[in-house]
């Protein structure tokens, strides 16, 4: 499916509604993985021939306006029609398949019960696989949906619940209202033996019926009255923002396993994964992350629901929006009932993600060219997320808070159930702000690649600033200097504290800013560009600043401050601008003192890669020993039950990897020297015993023992990466058979099987896969030996993951002469190029090491 062809259609077909049954009761098919679709959908036509999209086993039947037509027609996932100039209604009854993959609707038995659990996953073009429809954002409808399933079940839809209609024995039907007018990809069904609370939530609209859904097996880790609280708050600072009342009717959120993404924004039926019910402890992060999630799915209850962009070149328009305006609504949240300030986290985590993804050779603008639907696959990433809230985050600090939410507030008033693009917010944010936006989208949204900022001033014989400039530069293959409105912090030395004197609030522009302010003032202790994180730009230290920042992090007293020097540090060691070794040192010296659970977190992740995949062979002995050092003494130092306990001890427990570091966390597992206050629960467990695994200090017997105590989907999962983790030619040999040749394996396994295959240190039983891999990305985009149907979660999981991590010169050489000689798909293209680069950057790093 192409662009041109949705523009094409556009111009033929307006859809206006849909009546949509399926059945679940598996009783008119004979295989039990296929279900029963029936599709009516009227619309107008031009009288031009088109298409209607299905992905189905078997059309059973077509009717357009009361007229059989061939089913034998259908062909390539398209039913061909040729439609008068009118009105028209068209019927199709087909077999569609039920998903293992998480795509269309997903089907999973669950193995602590045998309980059955369905939903639907449609975006970004997989409606198509539960009923025949006009598939692509722009041909909004509305949406009569009625479901025939077992009468015991619990089914929910975008539609507020309803009681089911007796059918025959066993069966009920449960027949929903019609949606207000949508989009394709964010109808939904969700059905089982599901756990239900229910609530009701105060809106401008009405009170709003709502409901949490999980497992039964998991109902004891739901937290409803913290979901809800959460879910409240938001609806209560959106509609206020906003100024539009909630659209449609009911709010259920579905908690569901094996889900390949972080949730899923249907209207009023938005589904998220359960592992973020947490059946084991977790820190603060941990909630702040589900908190984010839960604020971004209901953001999109608007930008992206109530309006929708045309098609997907406005992606970022769904997803940059949502991504700003959960750290915004928490922001809200925070100010009124306190909290962790969601910004500061932002910075820590998702803005890093974004600088990672636009150095790399495949980045791409926000506002990219979606040609088809394999391109906009490929860009569900940091770009589309992280640097586009970024960005837009810096398009308020341009125009003002206040004429920001003004012009949000004219774009749904006038947009509320259509399709838009990229000028029509503009535009929008022109006419509330007064200001020409025109030069932001081509400086910021149609260009590519991350700035560089840079101090350079001098000082007179008193320490004071004769002149001071901020130097912008840009990568080679991407450079555009940018407009930035940003401040410099000024931060002073004294009484045992870091701190800020003052900050200077101004817009640079071109490779050279003078900043005029600073003249005269007294060089302070540590410069900070781009201090309260105003712009999305990597910045460097001026040496005396390197110099303060590296000894005295851990007494900087600005969270904010703290997280752009983080990642100043991380930039400049990714750059092979700092040794990993350094990095390591300065984490170990700050992260005790650091508040922020998900820069915690972050910033020990970033150590382990540092100390492994960052530091050359001959030195990794080493650097690994000094973090399992500072781990255990930064565990050792922290208070017993504390968030920051659990930290240390889950990275020791990844970290370390000799004989004595494993018999360490094996006496865990027996409940010998356990640190006071860290209770090692099921998910502890299974990270020790993987971590053993991957040492080679337990085999076969003690995984299947873990195993048989956790009998659950996730159980299953961990075993599988263990096994997969373990550092022999037997286990690894079997782990690829299963990543490779297992189509039927359950997505959420083949994730974390495949991320658990290769490991720092294991060189010989990994060293026939470097050639495998390649072999398995020419199948793959060939769509040879299984490939063909394994669907993108997958073949991506495949793709990333089983790359080999440690390679060394001759194996990025070998990337390189593959992928000029081999003509991959895109994506196999597009995901290798990633690797290889993130492979040669390991190297660079590595150089500086040695």
């Amino acid at each position: 499916m192409t662009r041109a062809t949705a523009q094409q259609r556009s111009s033929v077909v307006s859809t206006h509604a849909y009546r949509v049954l399926v059945d679940l009761t598996g009783r008119d098919v004979t295989d039990p993985d296929t279900f029963i679709s029936s599709s009516t959908v009227t619309f107008t036509s031009t009288g031009e021939p088109t298409h209607i999209d299905l992905i189905a086993d078997r059309v059973i039947s077509v009717e357009l306006d009361g007229e059989h037509l061939d089913p034998a027609a259908f062909a390539d996932h398209r039913y061909p029609l040729q439609a008068s100039a009118g009105d028209h209604e068209l019927t199709i009854v087909a077999t569609c398949r039920y998903s293992h993959t998480g795509e269309g609707l997903h089907k999973f038995v669950d193995p602590a019960d045998g309980l059955v659990y369905l939903y639907t996953q449609l975006e970004i073009a997989d409606a198509r696989r539960v009923y025949a429809c006009f598939e692509q954002p722009d041909l909004k409808a509305t949406f009569q949906l009625t479901v025939t399933a077992p009468d015991h079940w619990v089914v929910i839809s975008n539609a507020p619940a309803v009681e089911p209609e007796h059918v025959e024995e066993g069966v009920g039907q449960w027949i929903f209202d019609p949606t207000p007018p949508m989009s394709t990809y964010i109808t939904a069904i969700v059905a089982g033996d599901f756990h239900v609370v229910r609530d009701t939530i105060t809106s401008t609209s009405g009170d709003v019926p709502a409901s949490i859904l999980c497992r039964q097996s998991v109902k004891d880790s739901l937290d409803a009255e913290r979901i809800f609280t959460t879910t409240k708050r938001g609806f209560e600072v959106f509609e206020a923002a906003f100024d539009h009342p909630y659209a449609f009717g009911t709010y259920d959120q579905a908690f569901v396993p094996e889900f390949n993404a972080g949730a899923m924004e249907n209207a009023g039926c938005v589904t998220i994964r359960d592992e973020y019910l947490f059946r084991s402890r977790v820190t603060a992060a941990s909630y702040e992350g589900r908190d984010n999630t839960i604020l971004h799915e209901l953001a999109h209850m608007w930008f992206g629901d109530l309006v929708t962009m045309k098609w997907w070149d406005d992606l970022w328009l769904n997803e940059s929006f949502a991504e700003w305006a959960s750290h915004y609504c928490q922001s809200k949240i925070v100010a009124k009932h306190g909290g962790v300030d969601p910004w500061v986290s932002f910075a820590n985590a998702r803005k890093g993600w974004a600088y990672t993804q636009d150095q790399l050779p495949t980045t791409h603008p926000i506002a990219a060219d979606m040609i088809d639907l394999e391109t906009v696959e490929q860009n569900f990433d940091g770009i589309t997320y992280a640097k586009g809230a970024s960005t837009l985050k810096q398009l308020v600090s341009f125009v003002g808070e206040d004429d920001f939410i003004a012009g949000v507030r004219a774009y749904f008033k006038a947009h509320a159930f259509g399709n838009t693009e990229l000028g029509d917010l503009l535009g929008a944010l022109e006419q509330a702000s007064g200001r020409d936006l025109s030069w932001f989208a081509g400086e910021w949204l149609e260009k590519a690649g991350v700035n560089t900022l840079r101090p350079d001033f001098d000082t007179d014989e008193s320490g004071a600033f004769t002149r001071f400039e901020i130097v912008q530069t840009a990568p080679d293959e991407w450079p555009t200097l940018r407009t930035h409105r940003l401040a410099v912090g000024l931060f002073d030395s004294a009484d045992g504290a870091l701190s800020r004197r003052d900050s200077i609030e101004l817009d640079i522009t071109g490779e050279r800013t003078s900043v005029d302010a600073l003249i005269g003032v007294k060089q302070p202790d540590l410069v900070l560009l781009n201090d309260r994180d105003l712009t999305y730009a990597k910045v460097r230290l001026d040496e005396r600043s390197l110099a303060t920042a590296v000894g005295q992090i851990d007494v900087l007293d600005d969270d904010l401050a703290r997280a752009l020097i983080w990642g100043a540090a991380w930039d400049m060691t990714r750059d092979a601008e700092m040794k990993a070794a350094d990095y390591v040192a300065l984490v170990g010296l700050g992260v005790g003192r650091e508040t922020d659970l998900t820069a915690v977190g972050s910033l020990l992740r970033q150590a382990q890669l540092a100390a492994t995949g960052y530091t050359a062979p001959a030195g990794r002995e080493a650097a690994r020993a000094t973090l399992v050092a500072d781990l255990a003494g930064l565990l050792k130092q922290a208070e017993p039950g504390s968030d920051h306990q659990l930290a240390f001890a889950n990275a020791l427990i990844a970290s370390v990897h000799t004989q004595a570091g494993s018999e360490l966390i094996k006496g865990w597992l027996e409940g010998e020297e356990v640190p006071a206050g860290l209770e090692v629960d099921t998910d502890m467990r299974w990270k020790i015993v993987t971590s053993l695994a991957r040492m080679g200090a337990i085999g076969e017997a003690e995984i299947a023992a873990e195993q048989e105590r956790d009998k659950t989907i996730q159980g299953s999962e961990f075993a599988a990466g263990a096994r997969a983790a373990q550092p022999t030619a037997d286990a690894k040999a079997a782990a690829w058979e299963r990543a490779v040749n297992e189509p039927s394996i359950p997505n959420g396994t083949h994730r974390t099987l495949a991320a658990n295959f290769g490991q720092y240190d294991q060189d010989e039983v990994l060293a026939p896969y470097y050639e495998k891999y390649l072999e398995l990305c020419t199948d793959i985009s060939k769509g040879v030996n299984g490939w063909h149907d394994r669907g993108h979660a997958s073949t991506q999981t495949a793709l990333t993951w089983l790359f080999p991590i440690d390679g060394d010169e001759a194996w990025v050489q070998r990337v390189d002469e593959w992928l000029a000689t081999s003509d991959p798909s895109d994506q196999v293209k597009r995901t290798v190029t990633e690797r290889r680069d993130a492979a040669a950057r390991a190297l660079r790093v590595q150089a500086l090491s040695e």
